[in-house]
């Protein structure tokens, strides 16, 4: 079977990038930060060969989507309204809807806000959290020396000035840093008694990367030539884009209001690593996945898997192609 092909559609207003292949039933797969289609690679191929019509977007912002200079343009509501003008855009009616890290928020509230148009979803590495009482900034971890990386993105230019002076070597460091490898790597420092600092966490009036080499070699998972093509992208398109996902959290906070209580109704997978940094950083998060079917009912199944990180389809595409088909195999119809 040939590789995916890529191509330029109109939805929502603006111009998206898509790289597909197969036919049949559609699914469409949204990546996160600091990502590209290319991050379902794996994925798409295998989707194809199981018979469905695998689709995997630039999400607005990235690669070769436009790119909305406004920091508004970036809302949950244009990102699910991205998604809708894709369907229309592929002439169907409803397709089961995949998404890792940005992209499993965003695939979470498509299909818990428009059931009628997302069959089915299969969220990695972000579970399905209900809308809390404070605006979402109000309570990341700060204190007088260091700040919460979300944080650190919320300042227009000052994350985008660091990260492009050298994607590839920011690229590279997240690749690894947050992989399951570099959590082993980081935990085994740690333990030695070396000053590794706090995950998450960047410290004020300072970079992020003030400590970061290069690992002593790439993960199994991982390719120079993989690091190339996201670094490559990021070069052309900077930044700013994709930390306007970033910049919009208390605002979604605040239009999601009207949607609190509203439960997610068709099917749905979790898949995750028990060293992504998402599933340790957060107190309780144990306790959360373990009761995630209290808000998502119509739950699966949960797949937790072991030394993986957070680039989950990435470090185990075997895995999480097996578990993706056999979900949507067993949907009704």
């Amino acid at each position: 079977m040939s590789g995916p092909t890529q191509r330029i559609i109109e939805s929502n207003g603006i111009r998206l990038n898509i790289a597909e292949q197969g036919e049949g039933p559609p699914v469409i797969l949204c990546h996160g930060f600091p990502e590209s289609w290319y991050s379902w690679r794996h994925q798409l191929s295998a989707l194809a060969t199981a018979g469905f019509h695998a689709v995997a977007p630039d999400m607005r912002g990235y690669g070769k989507s436009d790119r909305p200079e406004a920091i508004d343009q970036y809302t949950i509501f244009h990102l699910i309204g991205d998604l809708i003008g894709l369907l229309d855009a592929l002439e169907v009616p409803t397709a089961v809807v995949v998404g890792h890290d940005w992209g499993a928020h965003i695939a979470w509230q498509a299909a818990r806000l428009r059931p009628d148009r997302f069959r089915a979803v299969a969220s990695l590495s972000v579970p399905l959290r209900p809308r809390g009482p404070a605006r979402p900034t109000s309570v990341m971890p700060q204190t007088a020396d260091a700040q919460f990386y979300q944080l650190y993105f919320q300042q227009p230019g000052v994350a985008e000035a660091e990260m492009e002076r050298d994607p590839r070597a920011w690229v590279l460091n997240s690749l690894y840093g947050a992989s399951g490898e570099g959590a082993a790597a980081f935990r085994a420092a740690a333990a030695r008694g070396e000053k590794t600092g706090t995950p998450g966490m960047v410290p004020r009036n300072g970079s992020w990367l003030r400590e970061a080499a290069p690992p002593p070699k790439l993960p199994a998972w991982l390719s120079d030539a993989d690091v190339d093509f996201y670094a490559d992208e990021f070069k052309r398109t900077g930044f700013r884009g994709p930390l306007n996902y970033y910049r919009n959290i208390d605002r979604n906070w605040e239009l999601m209001a009207a949607f609190a209580g509203v439960t997610v109704n068709v099917p749905a997978l979790f898949i995750a690593g028990d060293h992504d940094m998402v599933m340790a950083a957060p107190p309780g998060m144990d306790h959360h996945i373990a009761n995630l079917r209290q808000i998502v009912t119509t739950l699966r199944d949960v797949r937790i898997l072991p030394g993986c990180g957070h680039w989950t389809q990435q470090e185990r595409p075997s895995e999480v192609n097996a578990a993706i088909i056999d979900f949507i195999r067993g949907l009704p119809g």
